[in-house]
């Protein structure tokens, strides 16, 4: 299976060396579940490379961005457009952070930057029901925050997958196609660690915030859960999607 990671931010260049770009980042998340994955990159953030069609990969991660789905980018809108086709053709789609901001705004919802702020650190998510995709039966999740964009009002055909006390539209699910996430599950503690120190500032994350969520750091995440639920998402889209068109 070949997953496409359609790369909407960048990876600061003083924490590539020790942390990777973010294309490897996803393949080593991917690569908990399931080792065999194929991972290839497309830079639309730079060359703005979207892709030719929805079928150059068995299905798409969307990934985490510093831009906000609102900006005057010019991949903004090809984008979106993409997703749309891509999700009218049956290829699955996870969006991660900006990812499942864009997705919303895609299918029809709204996203602002939050008046509550910064979220950063380990935040924990309540997940409403069970996916078909999910392997384990929780009640909850925890992973790491980084945004200050949120959903705000959700596309009509959406469900709500998770919540937080911080953010109420955390996870969406689109059908059978697509789901999306506000929180980084590719992230480790050391990456968080070191952007929250790098955007830490009068300009950035507020002193008292940004110290609150490094305490949270220690408290571990579910990485590995959620690997194990994208991967599994994919293999039932990709499966689904190929029986409905032998049917057709």
């Amino acid at each position: 299976m070949k997953i496409g990671i359609l790369e909407t931010g960048k990876v600061n260049p003083d924490l590539v060396p020790a942390h990777g770009a973010y294309v490897p980042m996803f393949r080593n998340f991917l690569h908990r579940a399931d080792p065999t994955i194929e991972v290839a990159g497309w830079d639309i953030v730079d060359e703005g490379r979207i892709p030719a069609s929805p079928r150059d990969a068995d299905g798409w991660i969307v990934t985490g961005s510093k831009h906000g789905v609102y900006d005057p980018l010019p991949w903004i809108e090809p984008l979106k457009v993409f997703l749309r086709e891509t999700y009218a053709a049956r290829v699955p789609i996870v969006g991660i952070c900006f990812g499942h901001q864009i997705l919303a705004e895609a299918m029809g919802g709204k996203v602002v930057k939050s008046d509550r702020g910064w979220g950063c650190g380990v935040h924990d998510y309540r997940l409403e029901g069970r996916e078909p995709w999910m392997t384990s039966a929780r009640e909850t999740m925890r992973a790491h925050a980084m945004h200050q964009d949120q959903v705000v009002e959700k596309p009509e055909d959406a469900r709500v997958i998770a919540r937080s006390e911080f953010c109420d539209y955390a996870g969406l699910a689109y059908g059978d196609y697509a789901i999306s996430i506000q929180p980084h599950p590719e992230f480790d503690a050391a990456y968080e660690g070191d952007l929250i120190r790098m955007r830490q500032g009068s300009d950035g994350i507020p002193d008292e915030i940004a110290q609150r969520a490094l305490r949270t750091l220690e408290s571990g995440v579910d990485n590995e859960v959620v690997a194990d639920w994208v991967v599994a998402f994919f293999r039932r889209a990709v499966t689904q999607s190929e029986q409905e068109r032998k049917s057709a």
